[in-house]
Formats: structure tokens, sequence, C-alpha cells
């Protein structure tokens, strides 16, 4: 399911941004893609969480993944009728597929030892790899189906989405046995909703959700303008997708690497060398100018440290917490996660037109210091805590 799931969102992700391009014939509207992809992930995650509280994880996972499938049909409507009302509204529907696929990796550690968080999470995220990564090269091969079905070719990839995420679905509903969520008998319900959540919200809890948040921040934020900046500088659909793909494929493919440094090594640590890849991604990316090699390595970089900042921020996140209140406070953070995101997104496409895909970089990685700041904050709190314990 994550494999097929990651094949829509990695075809939607390379073309979202030039599709609305393309229908508001302006680059400030670009950003709004993924601002409006977050957006619904965001709006989805609250009851989705919810949802799998009552009734398990299976029931949650399936409508977030047809819900998106929904929204990428809606979108190539928006497309091919050029309506800028209706591409939005498929894309905020998209953003269900997302926040399925973002509590997909909070399945994996219903059941796991808490030495082993890092790990579990990671192996889901790794999954989502082959696909992620398909999927961005479908730009070519979905602009064929796209002119066969007379529908403008930024639509084909979309088409793709909406068939990904649908099948994602049914293997949900047919192989996600037994669920891993599913409460015993007798059992205190689990709470559900933000109120719920906001007490369990501090120390080492609220550092790990700003960790995730700040983090998601970065590299929503660069990744969105990266497709509009490589096209104006001439860059093909082709060259865009496989940007974006190797993008997705630092992002998932070592998350393994990032699981077991965040069981072994350490979160806080793992969470700092996440930050500074952020910090090296963003001066490669931000200084790359026409260099379509330079973006590329810049855009590996972003989601390398994406995926050692966010892997090891959830794993900080559901070990700091009791189990009963985890599915509250992961939905809590992954809500907190997509509007950092989004606000990311918009503010991005803002900043490009404004000031320039260099400016955005600079910006971005000014995020990573209040992150660095908490981690180390509250290393100092811990070990001083310590010392004050220890018997003389």
């Amino acid at each position: 399911m994550q494999v097929v799931g990651g094949i829509g969102n990695g075809a939607g992700l390379a073309v979202g941004a030039l599709l609305l391009k393309d229908i508001t014939g302006s680059s400030g509207w670009a950003g709004m893609a993924v601002v409006m992809m977050t957006l619904g992930a965001a709006a989805f995650t609250i009851p989705l969480s919810s949802l799998a509280a009552r009734h398990g994880r299976r029931p949650a996972l399936t409508a977030g993944w047809l819900f998106g499938s929904l929204g990428a049909v809606v979108t190539v409507v928006g497309a091919q009728t050029r309506l800028l009302p209706v591409a939005l509204l498929g894309l905020l529907l998209f953003g269900g597929s997302t926040a399925a696929n973002l509590q997909s990796r909070f399945a994996a550690v219903d059941r796991a030892a808490l030495s082993q968080v890092g790990r579990s999470l990671s192996i889901v995220v790794w999954s989502t790899t082959v696909g992620a990564v398909i999927g961005p090269n479908l730009t070519g091969p979905g602009a064929s189906v796209a002119a066969a079905l007379g529908l403008p070719d930024l639509a084909g990839p979309v088409l793709f989405s909406a068939a990904g995420f649908a099948v994602a679905g049914l293997l949900t509903v047919a192989l996600l046995r037994p669920d891993p969520l599913v409460h015993r008998p007798g059992a205190a319900p689990a709470p559900r909703g933000v109120r719920a959540a906001l007490p369990h919200v501090r120390g080492r809890t609220f550092t790990a959700m700003w960790s995730i948040a700040s983090s998601h921040a970065v590299m929503v934020s660069v990744m969105a303008l990266t497709p509009v900046h490589m096209e104006d500088h001439g860059a093909s659909l082709e060259i865009i997708g496989l940007t974006i793909s190797l993008h997705i494929a630092g992002m998932y493919a070592l998350s393994p690497v990032m699981g077991w440094l965040a069981d072994g090594w350490g979160h806080d640590r793992t969470i700092l060398l996440g930050q500074s890849i952020l910090l090296v991604a963003t001066a490669v990316a931000g200084t790359a100018g026409s260099s379509q090699v330079q973006i590329t390595v810049g855009l590996f970089l972003l989601g390398l440290g994406w995926s050692a900042s966010v892997i090891a921020g959830a794993a900080a996140l559901t070990t700091s917490i009791a189990p009963e209140n985890r599915p509250v406070v992961q939905g809590l953070s992954d809500l907190v996660m997509n509007l950092a995101g989004a606000l990311g997104g918009l503010l991005a496409g803002l900043v490009v037109a404004l000031s320039g895909f260099g400016t955005l970089n600079a910006a971005a990685a000014v995020l990573t210091v209040p992150v660095a700041f908490l981690v180390l904050s509250g290393r100092r709190v811990a070990a001083e805590a310590a010392t004050t314990s220890t018997p003389v």
C-alpha cells in the first residue's frame, strides 16, 4: 500500500506547482499547490487520528487514501476546465493521501518495543521509496496518457495519483490485518481530539513536535518552488521529475539508517544531524542558479535532512508519551507539521516572486536555529537533572 500510494504522491508533487502556474499564468500561484495539499493533510489529520482511536488504523488509513483519490480526480477536472477554484479544491482533498501516508508510520509502532521505535518507523517510511521515486518520473508517460484522453499534459500524472491512491486504499482494507490499534475488550476508550492532546505537549514532547514541524516547513518551502525555479531556467519536465524523484529518494531511501541512528545513537543527536544537513542543503540549492546538477544535489540533501529530523523526532515523540495517549498526540503532531508545511509553501511563493529562490533558501535555513536551541537546551536540562539526582 505504501508503494502504490507513494507513486501517487510523487506524481502529484512533481506537477502540482506547474499545473497551477499553467492555469493562472503566474509563478506566484505555484506554491499554492503544496499549500493546498498540506492544508488538506492538516484538515484530515485529526479526524483520521480520532477515527483510528475509536475503530483502529485500518478504516482511518483507508479513508485517507480514498479521499486522496477523489482529490486527484477533482484536480484533473480543474486542469481540464482551467478553473482555479476546482483545482485548488482537488489539491485540498489530495491531502487526505498525505495524512494517510504520515499516519501509516505510526501504525508500525503501535505494538513496537520502545528500544525499536525508530527502526519500526523507518521501515514504513522506507517502503514508500520505490513508489515515491517512480511517481515523479511518470511526468512523460503521464503527458502521453493525457494527450490520448484529450487532457492537458500536466493532468496525466495526476491520473496516476488517483489510481495509486485507490489501490492503496483497497490494499489497506485487504491486508492490514490484524489491526495494530484495535483496543482490547474492556479497555478504557482512547482519548481523542486536540484538547485531549494539548496537556501532553511539554518538555521532550514539545521539542520533538517543534523539530518535526520546523524541518517539514524547511523541506516543503524549498521543494515547492524548485520545479518553477528549474522551469524558469529551461529544465524539461523529465529533468524536473528526475530532480523531485531524487529529492524523494533522499527523504525515504536511507530512512532505515536514520531509524537505526535514532535508536542507537540517540534521538537528539540524529535531529541535530538532520538540521546540519538541512543547512548544507539550503546553501547548495540556494546558490545553484541555472545548474541542474547543483539544484539536484541540494534537493537530495534536503530530503536527507528531513528524513533524519522527522524520523528521530517521531521516535522521540512516541517514546515520550504513554501508549494510551499516543494516537491523539501523534495526530496533533501531524496537524502542526502540515500547517507548518502549508505556511512554508505559502510564504515560499511570495518570497520567490519578490526576491528570488536564493532568498527563500536563506530564510529556510534560519528555521534550523530554534530547533538546535531547543534540543541542546533539553539535553542540558536533562544532564543537570541527572547530576542533581546522583548521590554524592
